[in-house]
């Protein structure tokens, strides 16, 4: 499980106004299959709410990847977890039957393909409205954010 912490908290705000619930999600997935590798991947600010809230992950059994929040001379922020997701994705679909992606964010169509065409199920969760297309068309099942994904 492979979860794309800043795509789910802007995505999830912007179209509902409140939190994803990962506890819910961890369910889900285990509900399903032993989860043999979990993720998160985060930004790291520094701040006493956010390291909480990357406790929280921990508790949930992620391990939680982080990288320096980097604030630009202009003004502008980086801070994005792709290739760093997809090398780990890449590695895991050697090992698991089946990659839950949670991130709306549609470069990793390409990723999804890949996975599916070495014979590892691909499924994606992201928030209906704000998923890729084409992200929705790689995976093998999407699951949208809604109802109990939501913290209210």
């Amino acid at each position: 499980m492979f979860a794309d912490v800043q795509n789910l908290y802007y995505t999830v705000r912007q179209a509902y106004g409140c939190h994803f619930n990962y506890t819910t999600l961890w369910k889900d997935i285990a509900a399903r299959g032993e989860i043999v590798e979990a993720y998160a991947y985060a930004i790291d600010r520094g701040d006493a709410r956010q390291q909480q809230f990357q406790q929280i992950l921990r508790n949930l059994g992620f391990t939680v990847k982080l990288k320096p929040f980097i604030q630009r001379a202009d003004g502008s922020a980086k801070g994005d977890w792709d290739v760093g997701i997809t090398i780990d994705i890449l590695d895991a679909a050697a090992r698991v039957d089946e990659i839950v992606l949670a991130s709306g964010d549609g470069d990793f169509d390409l990723l999804l393909d890949r996975v599916r065409d070495h014979g590892v199920e691909a499924v994606a969760y992201g928030v209906p409205g704000l998923t890729a297309q084409s992200l929705v068309r790689a995976a093998s099942r999407y699951v949208p954010i809604e109802g109990g994904l939501l913290l209210k």
